[in-house]
């Protein structure tokens, strides 16, 4: 069947590629081989310097790309602009302190002198969703390249374009070649290539079912591997909260992108004091979010990435108001063409509905009604999931305090959950290892090197 490039506007096929055969594939893999041997041994300035490059191509090249992202997977142009923009602060980031993060770091030992050295890996494939096509891709090339690793791209098969773009730009920006490769190749044959010698490094943005099977392939080969998987994350409204604050940062979490990232917030817990007044506010700014063109500025929800993914969100949401949720705002799929869900809200979620335990991947916000604290931060720990959680208090060492309880990898106190090249960005329990971003990021695909002297 291949790839297709579908508008999630109007369903319309825009443009499709064929996959590759197994010789194109293998043609790739040793070419990432030889390229790999050759930019191992560059110097930080000279990665630096392509990097800035890249970073100059992005800005250069933002409206084009903007316009990509949102004719083949639906958001916003306002949005896809941010994205833009925010891949190339990224390798901006990494260009000024990855020689740095990357130093020898200096031990004492019975040696004459002794260190630590951090050396590339080799090869790193990288297994990428659709949702935000090319930040997901460049917050792991950026550290990746400049630690001295090459990247092979195995993109979301619906975000062809978006795939084949990213390898322009890094051609664009006089990259070596081969550096960087797209790969056309179905999901079917990602633990091939992970399994293939010339491979040393799996990282894996998606489901947590795609990331078992990564994981599973990646250990039996014992290869490293970096999952960042689904998300529920909580956003705890407190007694003492400034409602309209907590109130704007909610709508911008939860529906930006149509609801479709890992960190929005989807579990609105609220307490007693808070609650009624918190669901008002919410209600009103919600049922103002108006669908459209994503290409237009005036629009303020756009369609969802596929129908079919919308359609199992209806089911979810279905599922929950039958097991006692109530339809707050909106609940429906907007009749016409395209992937189209009206912006909702599900109140009173308990246990016994489907969108309490489970993700809900769309423009669907949930909200649990809280005993007090103690039950807000107990129900934000029930979930499998722990990627990010935000907790809206006035009391910032309340914050604080609640803060270090919550199991996730992030944790904002007043402030949206959000991925920022300065912090170490990952999560733990089904929502993955390893992390993305900062200095930890670039530390994933390195080898730690013990160098002892006499």
């Amino acid at each position: 069947m291949g790839y297709l490039s579908t508008n999630p506007v109007n369903g319309e096929v825009t443009q499709r590629f064929d996959l590759w055969d197994e010789d194109q594939l293998e043609n790739a893999l040793a070419c990432a081989k030889t390229a790999s041997q050759a930019w191992q041994i560059t110097h930080f300035d000279d990665r630096a310097s392509l990097l800035y490059k890249l970073a100059t191509q992005l800005r250069d090249d933002k409206e084009r790309l903007a316009q990509t992202i949102t004719e083949e997977m639906g958001k916003l142009i306002v949005e896809s602009r941010a994205e833009v923009e925010k891949c190339a602060s990224v390798c901006d980031y990494y260009a000024e302190h990855g020689a740095t993060f990357l130093a020898d770091e200096m031990l004492q030992s019975d040696a004459s002198r002794s260190f630590v050295a951090y050396q590339p890996l080799g090869v790193v494939l990288a297994v990428m969703p659709w949702n935000f096509p090319l930040w997901q891709v460049m917050r792991f090339a950026a550290p990746a390249l400049m630690a001295g690793n090459v990247g092979l791209l195995k993109h979301a098969s619906n975000v062809p374009q978006c795939a084949l773009a990213l390898e322009q730009l890094f051609d664009d920006a006089d990259f070596p070649v081969n550096v960087f490769q797209t790969l056309l190749i179905p999901a079917s044959q990602v633990a091939e290539v992970i399994a293939d010698e010339r491979v040393h490094a799996v990282t894996l943005t998606g489901s947590t079912p795609a990331g078992q099977k990564v994981a599973s392939c990646a250990g039996q080969n014992i290869k490293k591997s970096v999952l960042e998987l689904g998300g529920s994350d909580p956003f705890i409204v407190l007694d003492d909260a400034n409602i309209e604050v907590a109130v704007e940062n909610a709508v911008k979490s939860r529906y930006l992108n149509a609801g479709q990232s890992c960190i929005a917030a989807k579990r609105f817990i609220v307490t007693p004091g808070a609650a009624d007044a918190f669901v008002t506010l919410f209600k009103t700014a919600v049922e103002k979010l108006s669908a459209g063109d994503p290409l237009s500025e005036d629009t303020t929800l756009a369609p969802m990435a596929r129908t079919d993914l919308r359609d199992e969100l209806h089911e979810q949401v279905s599922d929950s108001i039958a097991a006692g949720a109530i339809a707050a705002v909106g609940c429906m799929p907007i009749e016409g063409v395209g992937a189209y869900y009206e912006a909702s809200i599900l109140d009173h979620v308990t246990p016994s509905c489907r969108a309490y335990t489970e993700e809900l991947f769309g423009p669907v916000a949930i909200v649990i009604r809280a005993k007090n604290t103690e039950d807000a931060i107990s129900i934000a720990n029930e979930s499998e999931f722990g990627l990010g959680a935000s907790v809206w208090t006035q009391n910032t060492e309340l914050g604080e305090q609640i803060a270090r309880r919550i199991d996730s990898g992030a944790v904002f106190v007043n402030g949206m959950v959000k991925s920022d090249p300065r912090l170490p960005f990952g999560g733990i329990k089904q929502s993955g290892y390893g992390r993305e971003l900062a200095q930890h990021g670039i530390r994933e695909f390195v080898n730690a090197k013990t160098i002892w002297l006499r």
